[in-house]
């Protein structure tokens, strides 16, 4: 393999990490009271990092602070609010740990406080296209930049892989604008946001392969979603297993980043679809080296 072939994610304060060939853990740490699944349970300082640690311990390598609920019907906290609950976890956990550190947030002054405080990545849900201003920040300060696709708010095509052309293109073109780097983008095609019924989630991940024609590393968050309640009949915190199933199947399509509330399932899940991709690169070398 190539040093061109390589994916190599650029992010804050000077920091790489290498998604060739293993995929990477992104641990949700959520400091709200109302998250669809672990709502109220890391709202204070303290259980956020021991949360957050321990989630380090099992193997994430990233850790995703949010300081507002994106669940249908959440309500909106301020962004002086946001910022008060965020900032004391990422200052403890930049001091803690070596872990990456993300900021979950489509709003430019947290973000920049984010990254002042030690964030590494900048996660936005609405795609830079709420808060366009989000995506100077990410150029101003060098941070990694998820940009997620969502549904909400629009008409959507009725083709979900054309959607998700349509909507991330112009999202490209605002990170673009604003200067920033390509080597710091990962795309997020946002699984269960407007995605309504559980055949287009399941058809996108049928076809999530399709995504890589954007020449990006992407990244997948299907933990926990109704639409693994729908298949299972299980309750949110109940839908470990099923989003490990996920993990192995996204991987394989080509997802390098993977967001999660159980660590654990997930890290053991993906060594094993990671151990897949290895045998077929082993299968493919000596075919090669045998024609």
């Amino acid at each position: 393999m190539t040093m061109d072939e390589r994916i190599i994610w650029r992010v804050g304060h000077g920091r790489r990490f290498d998604l060739t060939e293993r995929g990477a853990i992104m641990a949700i740490v959520n400091v709200t009271p109302d998250s669809f699944s672990d709502g109220g349970l890391h709202t204070s300082v303290d259980a956020a990092i021991r949360h957050a640690l321990a989630c380090v311990d099992e193997g994430a390598v990233l850790i995703d602070i949010g300081g507002e609920s994106t669940r249908p019907g959440a309500e909106e906290v301020t962004a002086a609010e946001e910022i008060a609950r965020v900032l004391p976890v990422i200052t403890e956990l930049a001091a803690r740990t070596d872990a990456l550190i993300s900021i979950d947030t489509y709003r430019a002054a947290t973000a920049a406080a984010a990254v002042a405080a030690g964030a590494h990545v900048i996660n936005d849900v609405h795609g830079l296209q709420r808060e366009p201003g989000i995506a100077s920040v990410a150029a101003d300060t060098g941070a990694g930049l998820c940009i997620m696709h969502t549904g909400r708010g629009r008409e959507k095509l009725d083709d979900p892989i054309k959607d998700q052309q349509h909507f991330l293109t112009r999202s490209l073109e605002i990170a673009t604008s604003a200067g920033v780097a390509r080597e710091t983008i990962v795309l997020d095609p946002g699984f269960g946001f407007a995605k309504e019924t559980t055949e287009e989630n399941m058809e996108l991940i049928a076809r999530f392969g399709e995504l890589k024609a954007f020449g990006l590393p992407l990244l997948a968050g299907t933990s926990r979603k109704r639409f693994l309640g729908t298949l299972t009949g299980r309750e949110a915190r109940d839908r470990d297993a099923a989003t490990a199933a996920t993990t192995v199947a996204l991987r394989l399509k080509g997802a390098s980043v993977f967001r999660v509330h159980n660590v654990a399932i997930n890290r053991d899940a993906l060594i094993v679809a990671d151990a897949m991709l290895a045998a077929e690169r082993r299968i493919a070398a000596k075919k090669g080296s045998s024609a």
